[in-house]
């Protein structure tokens, strides 16, 4: 499709409007504090945390695991490994290969965080829901429907108002890192 200038623009404003509307017309900061007082528990009691989400929520698992632990010292790791995906989900079926990592990497003094757009991934629920059966603090970022199954499970939930994955994962994105600048006390800062 084709836009001719006052179209793009229109356009533009319009998606600008949104994250506008998600990212600062949402008020997010009790979450965030919880979420930061969680990990300082978490790091205190010797506990790493787990993060985990499919397609490009993994990459914000990813990218929020290496944050948190080289730039906030807070041990943190996900499980983006093909070999150990496709082997679980080959094993234990793809819907319980979250669970499963759970089973073998969790450890007493850890903390979970789920990020699943929709909140509809049966691989997430049913690790949600393990997570939460076990007493492991549980973190959920998601959005689609504000009652969605995921975020039923969550001690913390972070959900957007949104049905556009862009505006989703990006928003997601931004709350979860401000909270590793929120533990670091600062926003800008070079790598240590």
């Amino acid at each position: 499709m084709i836009l001719d200038n006052i179209q793009e623009k229109t356009f533009l404003k319009e998606y600008f409007n949104r994250y506008k509307k998600s990212i600062f017309e949402t008020d997010v900061t009790g979450e965030i504090i919880k979420m930061k007082n969680l990990f300082l528990n978490t790091q205190i009691n010797k506990g790493k945390i787990i993060f985990a989400g499919n397609g490009a929520s993994s990459s914000i698992a990813s990218h929020a695991a290496l944050d948190f632990t080289k730039q906030a010292s807070i041990t943190s790791i996900t499980y983006n490994d093909p070999s150990l995906i496709s082997a679980f989900a080959n094993d234990y079926g793809y819907e319980f290969g979250v669970k499963k990592v759970l089973e073998f990497y969790a450890g007493k003094a850890d903390a979970i965080v789920l990020i699943s757009s929709s909140g509809q991934s049966k691989n997430m629920i049913i690790a949600a829901e393990y997570a939460k059966n076990m007493g492991y603090p549980l973190v959920t970022y998601t959005g689609f429907d504000k009652n969605n199954p995921l975020k039923q499970f969550g001690d913390i939930n972070f959900w957007v108002n949104s049905q556009v994955y862009n505006i989703i994962e990006n928003t997601h994105s931004i709350w979860l890192l401000s909270v590793c600048d929120l533990l670091m006390g600062k926003a800008e800062y070079s790598v240590k």
